[in-house]
Parts: structure tokens; C-alpha cells; sequence
């Protein structure tokens, strides 16, 4: 199973694509100008920039171009969801939305900003600035959202240390979107409410300084987040692949690992900590809703995924 399950990882095109964009951010990260208020930068889900004891929290995403031009409802609505998880992974509280929008056919653009509309009004953050382009020959949309965090409290994508446990945690109450068979939709058909609680279970880890390191589960999944904090924090997973636990509609639609392991899993977080720490951790997630458990541990090897099933264990990729 461990081989199969390998065989998909290095496959998994989101992974791929996110290893080739290594040289430009490299590039840019020795290239442009240094601040000393900068807390945290590339590499973190949301940078942070320092604010007497407050960090200001920055995080910018895209949305692909097919998904405008084919789900532009659902663009608009993640073009808000994809940075609201990044705000708060690591523990901040999402302020405001700024927009960049482009758009040929003006029904289409109108989709995208009713979804934009409701995202807004979901994760109960403001849309404060953009710029709209509506005469383009080409979609674009990307958001950049801002938050804040107390000053001890962030929790960096960069931080983790041998021997922590990896600890998933996913909100099992969801279903597959209509986009994709790889999207779990845990938001959509939930009130505010019960998006935000969800959500603010991150911010109780934060201020209690029990996680050394988070990321939200992007469209990389499971294994692509997993390295990505992995390779930001110059260390290494051994993930055992029998601890995962997939959700029981999902074993009702007879979703394999391989499946369930590429999925973009809304509200979902991979974090890591000290063994002292976990059960507390578990236990908060508990309490918010989530379905956590400890999946692997941090290991030396640097920036090495590694998976097992108890008795056989394989080295995947170095990323």
C-alpha cells in the first residue's frame, strides 16, 4: 500500500507545481529589501510584520484561471477562503480582503463577485480595497487578506523541531464539491457560526504556546503540506499512513488513501508539537468540532518525507 501511496505523492501535480516555484521565491527572498519590522516573510501561510505588541498578519493568494472561468461563483467565494485559513493557522484573526479582479464576459465577472459577496460575509471580514478590470481579455482574481495576532501568541510555518508529533487536523463534517472530486466543501452549507468556531480553535493553541509549527491544508493535501512545513523548518516527517482516518462519507464513496491524501481539505491543519503538549492539543480540537490526531513525528533528515504502515517504511521525496 506504502509503494502505491508514494507512487501518487510524487505524482500529485499541485506538489510538483509548488517545487518549481523554489528558484523565483529563492530569487526574491535574497533579492529584495529587508525591513526589521518584518517578523516572519516568505515561507510563512501569513507574514508578519511587527506593530508595538501586535503582529499585522499579510497573506496573498490566486485563483487559477479554469476555476474562474468555470466555477466563477465558487471562485469569488474561495478567492476569501483560501487566505482567511492562512490568517488563521497561525493563530491570527482575519481584518479585511483586498481584491484584483479581471474579467471578459460581465456575467461571469458578476458570478465572481457574488461569490466574493458571500465568502465576505461567511468569514464575516470586509472587503476594503481592490482594483477591477472589467473590460479585460483575461480572468485574474487573487486577494490579499490582512490580519492581526498578539505578539507571542504567532505560530510559524517555519518552526518545527525534531521529534515533535505531526498532529492532523481535519473537520470531518463535509462533503465533495461539485468543482472537483478533490475539494472537501466544509464550509459552503455551514453558518457563520459554525465556520468561525471551527476556526477560532487555532486561536486558543496560539495563546496557550503549545504548537511549534501550523499550515493550513491547501491544494497540495495532506503530504504536500506536510512538506512544505517540512522544508521551511529544515527537518524532516515520517508519516505512519494507517493513522491517517478518513472521513466516514468519504469510506462511504469508497475513497482510497491516494484519494483522500490529495484532497484541498477546508479547515483542515497539519501542525506540529512537543509529545507534552499533544493531548492538550487533541483536546482543543475536540472541543471546536475537529477530528485531530497524531499522524507522524519530525525527523532529522532534512526536508525527507517519510511514510510507513506500522511495519514497512519508505523514503518518498526530499523537497
Amino acid at each position: 500500500m506504502i509503494k502505491k501511496l508514494a507512487r501518487s505523492i510524487l505524482n500529485n501535480k499541485n506538489i510538483i507545481e509548488k517545487k518549481e516555484i523554489d528558484l523565483t521565491v529563492q530569487f526574491i527572498d535574497e533579492n529584495s529589501f529587508k525591513s526589521k519590522r518584518i517578523f516572519s516573510d516568505i515561507g510563512e501561510d501569513a507574514a508578519s510584520i511587527k506593530d508595538n505588541d501586535k503582529f499585522v498578519l499579510v497573506t496573498t493568494d490566486r485563483i487559477k484561471t479554469d476555476y474562474i472561468m468555470n466555477y466563477p461563483f465558487g471562485a469569488g467565494f474561495s478567492s476569501i477562503l483560501v487566505g482567511i485559513d492562512d490568517i488563521f493557522c497561525c493563530g491570527g484573526k482575519p481584518l479585511a480582503a483586498s481584491l484584483i479582479l479581471s474579467f471578459k464576459d460581465i456575467d461571469i465577472g458578476q458570478q465572481i463577485v457574488e461569490g466574493i459577496c458571500e465568502g465576505s460575509n461567511k468569514f464575516q471580514v470586509p472587503i476594503i480595497r481592490g482594483h477591477t478590470n472589467p473590460n479585460s481579455d483575461h480572468y485574474e482574481l487573487s486577494s490579499t487578506l490582512i490580519g492581526e495576532i498578539e505578539k507571542g501568541a504567532y505560530i510559524s510555518a517555519k518552526t518545527a523541531k525534531v521529534n515533535d508529533d505531526i498532529i492532523l487536523a481535519v473537520d470531518f463534517e463535509g462533503k465533495v464539491a461539485k468543482a472537483s472530486k478533490y475539494y472537501w466543501d466544509t464550509v459552503t452549507f455551514k453558518t457563520s457560526e459554525a465556520v468561525l468556531k471551527k476556526r477560532t480553535s487555532l486561536n486558543s493553541i496560539a495563546e496557550k504556546k503549545i504548537a511549534n509549527s501550523s499550515k493550513d491544508i491547501s491544494n497540495g493535501g495532506i503530504f504536500g503540506t506536510t512538506l512544505q512545513l517540512i522544508k521551511y523548518s529544515n527537518v524532516g516527517a515520517d508519516i505512519n499512513v494507517k493513522s491517517i482516518r478518513i472521513p466516514p462519507n468519504l469510506v462511504d464513496l469508497d475513497y482510497s488513501i491516494e484519494d483522500y491524501a490529495r484532497m484541498y481539505l477546508t479547515t483542515s491543519y497539519i501542525l506540529t508539537a512537543s509529545s507534552k503538549y499533544s493531548e492538550e492539543i487533541l483536546s482543543i480540537f475536540k472541543k471546536f468540532g475537529l477530528h485531530a490526531s497524531i499522524i507522524g513525528k519530525v525527523i532529522q533528515d532534512t526536508h525527507l518525507l517519510r511514510i510507513n504502515d506500522g511495519e514497512t517504511s519508505l523514503d518518498v521525496l526530499k523537497f
